[in-house]
């Protein structure tokens, strides 16, 4: 107010060293009275359309989630895909347990049966008038089954007699070449159970019948089987 005075008083041709002296005079009571200070304006409110709400990472945790589900199912596959393989690797290995006895059993057979064969034609195609009887009982020591009876049949009713009656002597032998070595017998099927041996055979017969030896060269299919702790013959089939 005390400015506002001083400012009429000056317009009404004050001197210029009034005017000076009023200025300060308003400066000084400016001084002593402040401006009042403008009442508080109340705070401006955010726009709501520009306030972003704050929400939980929802998909963060899902992704989780789906994460630990694909781990869990890969998992799970590849536990069931090594089961899977232990399973067959079991059963190969049975398998190929299986197929190598039965590989070493038939290996077996087949040396032991063809040894047996070897052994047994000679004794079974051979005899002597003068032992008939003792050569027919070893013989039979080679057979086995069915054919101990029909062996026994056909040398006591067709060899025996006819050996008597003209003397007969035959001496049955492996085949071999003329220089030595392995005789000529061959597995023709081989089984663990049973093998059949193809020998060819040399039989040389004297008899009131003939003048000199005879040589008859044979073919001989013989039927191999285990009995009684080793392999006996089961069927002779001449070729």
């Amino acid at each position: 107010m005390a400015t506002q005075s001083v400012r009429r008083n000056a317009g009404k041709g004050a001197s210029p060293q009034r005017s000076a002296a009023a200025r300060a005079a308003a400066k000084r009571v400016a001084r002593a009275h402040p401006t009042e200070p403008s009442a508080p304006q109340p705070a401006a409110v955010p726009d709501a359309g520009a306030i972003t709400p704050t929400t939980p990472d929802i998909s963060a945790d899902a992704d989780a989630d789906v994460d630990a589900q694909d781990t869990g199912r890969r998992r799970a596959l590849l536990c069931a895909v090594l089961a899977v393989l232990v399973v067959l690797g079991l059963a190969s290995s049975i398998t190929l347990g299986s197929q190598y006895r039965d590989a070493e059993r038939t290996r077996q057979a087949r040396t032991a049966a063809l040894a047996a064969a070897r052994t047994a034609a000679p004794a079974i195609l051979s005899y002597d008038y003068r032992r008939l009887h003792k050569d027919f009982a070893a013989a039979r020591g080679h057979l086995t089954g069915p054919f101990v009876a029909r062996y026994r049949k056909t040398t006591t009713t067709v060899v025996a007699p006819t050996a008597e009656k003209y003397k007969g002597v035959v001496k049955a032998t492996v085949a071999a070449p003329p220089r030595g070595g392995t005789p000529a017998a061959s597995v023709i099927s081989e089984s663990p159970d049973k093998v059949v041996v193809l020998l060819f055979m040399n039989q040389v017969t004297n008899s009131t019948q003939v003048s000199t030896p005879r040589l008859d060269l044979n073919r001989v299919r013989m039927t191999m089987v285990p009995a009684d702790g080793t392999w006996k013959v089961s069927a002779v089939d001449a070729l």
